[in-house]
């Protein structure tokens, strides 16, 4: 039976990608990056600070980590909350040990609960990215615009409520968006986002959101959460991933390496210890450029 020639005419052909959002092109075609200081890699931290409400909605789905056993579930909603009330403390003195500085998606709920929390991310210095209103504001196709606009809104003033200057960056929860997010974003004022895990470097899509890329893959839930391994063996990866993109810099240009970290994971008293040793090692490297988001895409949209 022959095949239907209607069969091979896909509208949406195209190299790379089936939309146009942004224009796809290898990493190594790209003029090369140098970032400050003739530094290499540009490590990225990027903390996830989200509050749980205890009956999730599942509307559009549920976000990675919420409840789970029949509700109440005061198991896993005090080991969430863990990480306000101790997880992310110790995040902040290895980074104020470390000399570093990151960024914080934060839930628009945490802004209007723990406004303390707000100051003391303010007075170390470090970058608030907006992380929705809180972990049953998951966004998806299905999800009306106008809903999702008022969404983004809401995560803003939160924030900014609480007197944290208005965020520039984004993080969809679960890193999920509709047909309409970029757009969303875009209009809201927002400079970057980092839901696209497609590459190692910042690029633009065509309304001119930047993506700043942050892997799943390098992140503590994945690696010590759904891959079981040890805080030990994290460390040891992003080591050993600093040392390849390290290398790679030296002819192809500047490299980006993302430390996705949660508070109830990462900072738990097993486990913060080897974390502050690696914030230790890699800042000691000379290659390494400890930068915020909105520090790491300001030099990119410098060379472009």
């Amino acid at each position: 039976m022959a095949l239907d020639p209607a069969y091979l005419d896909y509208p949406r052909r195209a190299e790379g990608y089936d939309h146009d959002l942004y224009p796809w092109s290898a990493i190594r075609d790209r003029s090369p990056i140098v970032w400050p200081e003739g530094k290499s890699v540009a490590v990225w931290l990027c903390v996830s600070l989200e509050w749980f409400p205890i009956t999730p909605s599942d509307t559009p789905f549920r976000a990675p980590g919420h409840m789970a056993t029949a509700y109440p579930d005061f198991r896993h909603y005090t080991a969430r909350e863990y990480g306000t009330r101790v997880g992310f403390y110790r995040l902040l003195d290895a980074f104020k040990k470390a000399g570093v500085n990151a960024s914080i998606a934060t839930n628009g709920a945490i802004a209007e609960r723990y406004p303390n929390i707000i100051a003391d991310i303010l007075a170390d210095g470090h970058e608030i990215i907006a992380h929705s209103t809180d972990m049953n504001g998951t966004i998806a196709t299905g999800l009306a615009e106008a809903d999702e606009r008022a969404l983004i809104a809401q995560s803003l003033a939160s924030i900014e409520a609480a007197g944290a200057p208005r965020p520039t960056g984004w993080l969809s929860i679960a890193r999920s968006q509709s047909w309409n997010t970029p757009a969303l974003l875009k209009e809201a004022g927002f400079d970057y986002a980092c839901d696209w895990v497609n590459d190692e470097l910042p690029y633009a899509f065509n309304n001119g959101l930047i993506n700043l890329p942050l892997n799943h893959e390098l992140s503590d839930r994945q690696i010590i959460t759904v891959q079981q391994q040890s805080a030990d063996s994290y460390t040891r990866q992003m080591e050993d991933a600093f040392d390849y993109l390290s290398g790679e810099a030296a002819s192809h240009g500047g490299r980006m390496l993302p430390l996705h970290i949660t508070p109830y994971i990462m900072a738990l008293p097993y486990r913060i210890a080897a974390f502050e040793a690696l914030l230790g090692r890699l800042a000691a490297r000379p290659e390494a450029w400890f930068a915020t988001g909105a520090q790491i895409t300001t030099a990119w949209k410098a060379q472009q």
